[in-house]
């Protein structure tokens, strides 16, 4: 009965606008009160520190640093340019090159909101331009902004790993194989949009330019052959990774492209302190609830309840996957997956359900609630930049929800499609 009212003082507080890491933090504390334990709230403030200091987080700002200061170094232009020369002869290739460049800036972000911020400011106004329909160029943006969740690296990914003690690096090897899928079935629909209402050829295809625009990029590149080369090829750890991303990143964008100044490097610093605060305070909050939770032994309850009901680990599955899909409708991703993932954790272990398999459809999952109202925070970000109405948006972007919803399934029922490498590769 508590777990519930727990829920349901949260879920208030959260609609009533109050910042989710400010709102688990007070439920934690009243619910400590109200169940005899107000001793806990004398080692509250260690409890916090120690939940947001895991080494593995410290990947989390070096990532955002590493995007924000590609970012500034003009990385968009550059990759835009080469996926226009890459896919602009088809119909509806700006499309094309909207998705073809959010694949590639996934791998150096891993977050969806940074990403359609970069990428939609500079492609929307172009689709809009070339006579694309604002809401189709907003639906395209935003839905191919959640694979930067899926392909690694992935901050969302990496907050998993961390609150079910699984293997970062496996996780993000589990995704590569779903965002190509995922990235060829946008492409794909995409096209079919473009034949259907006739949309724009960008331009003609030239091998000159495709050459030019590849040489101008080459070193945006390295960058993320750099970070994914290191983390798979077992030299660095994914935290290692992420630092030698920024200090390739400030060589790239000062050294190589010469458009990064100091200005422009403390920009990028507050950027990625805001950020970074804003899901340490998650973090910190959520290893008090954490705390709670485990002393009360709720996770254990819930694995009870539901094994007690089945044992098949794809109804399992079944369940949890429509659990992430209402959770994702009302949370943000850190939010959901710091605050649901150690209380579901030993169930997915009861079942026999590995926790990398695991981590990937959850990821998947909170994608989908990024597009779906009525948080839907990458969706808000893509209707802002378009001036487009986010209900009139959605069901544009109903087909391509649909990609990520088939994709979720063959995830989830087809374990060999993200498992494959990593089983080649580590096991």
């Amino acid at each position: 009965m508590i777990s519930v009212l727990m829920f349901l003082g949260l879920l208030a507080l959260i609609l009533i606008n109050v910042p989710i890491g400010v709102a688990l933090g007070v439920v934690a504390m009243v619910a400590m009160v109200l169940l005899g334990s107000p001793d806990d709230l004398l080692s509250a403030a260690i409890t916090m520190f120690s939940g947001a200091t895991s080494f593995p987080l410290l990947a989390i700002p070096l990532f955002i640093l590493a995007g924000a200061i590609m970012n500034s170094s003009s990385l968009s232009r550059r990759l835009i340019a080469f996926a226009s020369a890459l896919f602009g002869f088809i119909k509806g290739g700006l499309a094309m090159v909207n998705i073809g460049t959010s694949l590639f800036f996934a791998e150096i972000s891993g977050s969806a909101v940074a990403d359609v911020a970069a990428m939609g400011s500079i492609l929307i106004p172009a689709m809009k331009k070339k006579g694309y329909p604002k809401e189709f160029a907003a639906a395209v943006t935003s839905s191919s902004a959640t694979l930067a969740i899926i392909i690694p690296p992935s901050i969302p990914m990496i907050l998993y790993a961390v609150m079910a003690e699984a293997s970062v690096v496996q996780i993000f090897v589990a995704g590569i194989v779903p965002g190509i899928l995922g990235g060829g079935g946008m492409m794909a629909l995409a096209y079919w949009y473009a034949k259907r209402y006739n949309y724009p050829v960008e331009e003609v295809f030239s091998g000159k330019r495709l050459w030019t625009t590849f040489k101008d990029a080459a070193w945006a590149f390295l960058l993320p052959m750099i970070i994914l080369g290191g983390i798979f090829g077992g030299i660095v750890t994914a935290t290692e990774g992420a630092a030698l991303a920024v200090l390739a990143a400030l060589f790239i964008g000062g050294v190589i492209y010469r458009e990064l100044n100091f200005k422009h490097l403390y920009e990028c610093m507050v950027e990625g302190a805001v950020q970074t605060a804003v899901v340490m305070l998650l973090v910190a909050s959520s290893a008090l609830l954490g705390h709670l939770l485990t002393e009360q032994q709720m996770p254990q309850q819930l694995a009870n309840w539901i094994s007690s009901l089945t044992q098949n680990k794809y109804a399992v599955l079944a369940i949890l996957n429509i659990f992430f899909l209402m959770v994702g409708l009302f949370l943000h991703s850190a939010a959901a997956i710091i605050l649901v993932v150690p209380i579901v954790m030993p169930l997915v272990k009861a079942v026999g359900i590995d926790p990398v398999h695991f981590g990937l459809i959850v990821t998947l999952n909170l994608g989908i609630g990024q597009q779906t109202p009525p948080v839907a925070s990458v969706l808000a970000t893509a209707c802002s930049i378009a001036k487009a109405d986010m209900w009139k948006v959605t069901q544009v972007n109903l087909p391509f929800i649909g990609i990520l919803v088939a994709l979720l399934l063959m995830v989830t029922y087809i374990p060999a499609i993200p498992m494959f490498l990593v089983e080649y590769f580590y096991r």
